[in-house]
């Protein structure tokens, strides 16, 4: 099994939750983070005054699927997260060795 890690801009969330919900990904999971990457933040003004935001507000996205899914669900949340600007995000896959579903002790791919 595979996790799949994505880090998208926030307004990119309904796209690619719907995405995702019409390949068959069945369960997702959302956290609001800030980070930067080579864009190193940008500067705002507020009240005459310029202030550098370094960690800019982003959308991190967790999925547990099968190994035959990972390509899948990579292929669709980069599709639906793109909008061509600097700044996009990242998608990261990494092994899973062991899933258990607490309520049933279900493990594996019947956890997922």
């Amino acid at each position: 099994m595979r996790k799949i890690e994505a880090v998208i801009k926030p307004f990119k969330l309904d796209d690619v939750k719907q995405a995702l919900v019409e390949a068959g990904i069945q369960g997702m999971t959302i956290t609001e983070v800030r980070g930067f990457g080579r864009q190193k933040g940008h500067t705002e003004v507020y009240r005459g005054t310029e202030y550098h935001i370094e960690f800019l507000p982003k959308i991190k996205i967790e999925v547990v699927v099968t190994e035959e899914m990972a390509s899948k669900c990579i292929e669709t949340i980069k599709n639906a997260a793109y909008t061509g600007k600097i700044g996009d995000g990242k998608i990261f896959s990494l092994p899973v060795e062991e899933t258990v579903r607490i309520r049933t002790g279900e493990k594996g791919k019947d956890a997922v």
